[in-house]
């Protein structure tokens, strides 16, 4: 028993003094404490819709407050482009488009049959689910609450059209957020062991000794990851099509552009994590914890970024599977050009220019 005491009190010796080991056991739970606790809402709540009131009646102004003024729905930040309706949705600006047609307000008054008109963005199934209950729900509302006691509802409702995902597949959202996901795990990954693995097998030094300069190393090793790398994007985006039947409606140049960009991303961060490691299994580690925890909880691959805490917002803007999620389900599944994701393409571009240039310095610095 007291041998065992001996070696328990060595052991706690060995933890204190690592501050590795201290971070795994007290800062990793309660990391993932708070991201599952914030980032995780299930709840689904200002779904963003844009309106389009031909009637211009009291009766349609209500309608209108009361789908604003509900938790479920808010307004869009820009009027709908009556020359192209959709450019709105294929943006992300809004899941919806309401349509109030001229006569809503005197069907209503006069209790006659009546149709009003939505196109929702079904990439996300479950989503695009709830907006046809929700504003279902909020019309019934309206009309009951205008209503004497006892009078029958009159027949006004939503004529619904799905746009993008007209069966609500599943798998057409989440199969393309996948990709992002799956590329950025890879691609930190491969990068993050090379120079680790240069300084554990001593080959580093050899390296140093050769007539190149740091970033002619760094480029030297990055080139070949790219290759890797875009072409597993290639054959990931073939399997999805190929086995998930996720359409593929857009550009595949821009697809192809847009997937260079990211990759290189995703590696000039390995890159940076392998430079500050002293073995493989270390870099390794934090390539997993710094690229997988994020990029699945806080780029909008299953829970919509704008209902998480305003801190949470802020660390997934410098998340690239931020950008690269929303680029790759718009071009995917909405056809959408390069005028639709300027603002993506320009984020992911800035991240990429940003973590290629801090690779390089603490590459420079460790090798110096």
């Amino acid at each position: 028993m007291r041998r065992i005491k001996f070696v328990a009190q060595k052991e706690i010796y060995h933890i204190l003094r690592d501050m590795r080991s201290l971070l795994i056991a007290f800062a990793m739970p309660i990391l993932m404490a708070f991201l599952y606790g914030y980032a995780i809402n299930m709840d689904i709540e200002n779904v963003t819709i844009a309106v389009v009131d031909f009637d211009k009646t009291s009766e349609s102004q209500e309608l209108i407050d009361r789908f604003y003024k509900s938790t479920y729905f808010s307004m869009a930040d820009e009027p709908v482009d009556l020359a192209n309706p959709e450019h709105i949705l294929r943006s992300g600006e809004a899941t919806a488009i309401l349509y109030i047609t001229p006569g809503y307000g005197e069907a209503l008054t006069k209790g006659s049959e009546f149709e009003l008109g939505m196109t929702v963005d079904g990439a996300d199934a479950s989503l695009a689910l709830a907006v046809q209950a929700y504003s279902n729900e909020l019309l019934a509302e309206v009309m009951r609450d205008r209503l004497p006691e006892g009078m029958e509802i009159p027949g006004v409702a939503i004529s619904q059209q799905i746009l993008y995902n007209p069966d609500l597949e599943s798998a057409h959202f989440f199969v393309p957020g996948l990709v992002a996901i799956i590329l950025m795990l890879i691609s930190a990954l491969l990068t993050s062991i090379t120079i680790a693995r240069e300084k554990e097998t001593g080959t580093m030094e050899q390296l140093l000794t050769a007539p190149v300069k740091p970033h002619e190393i760094l480029i030297g090793k990055l080139l070949p990851y790219i290759a890797v790398a875009f072409l597993d994007g290639i054959f990931v985006l073939l399997f999805a099509w190929l086995v998930f039947d996720v359409p593929f409606v857009g550009s595949e140049v821009l697809m192809l552009g847009f997937g260079l960009v990211y990759v290189t991303t995703a590696l000039s961060i390995g890159i940076l994590i392998s430079a500050i490691s002293k073995t493989q299994q270390i870099a390794m580690m934090l390539a997993m914890t710094t690229t997988l925890l994020p990029s699945v909880m806080l780029s909008g691959f299953i829970f919509a970024v704008k209902n998480m805490p305003g801190l949470l917002q802020a660390i997934s803007t410098i998340i690239p599977a931020t950008y690269f999620v929303k680029i790759i389900r718009g071009i995917m599944l909405k056809g959408a050009g390069l005028e639709v994701m300027a603002i993506q393409g320009g984020g992911l571009v800035g991240l990429m220019l940003l973590f290629m240039f801090i690779a390089a310095r603490k590459f420079s610095t460790r090798i110096g």
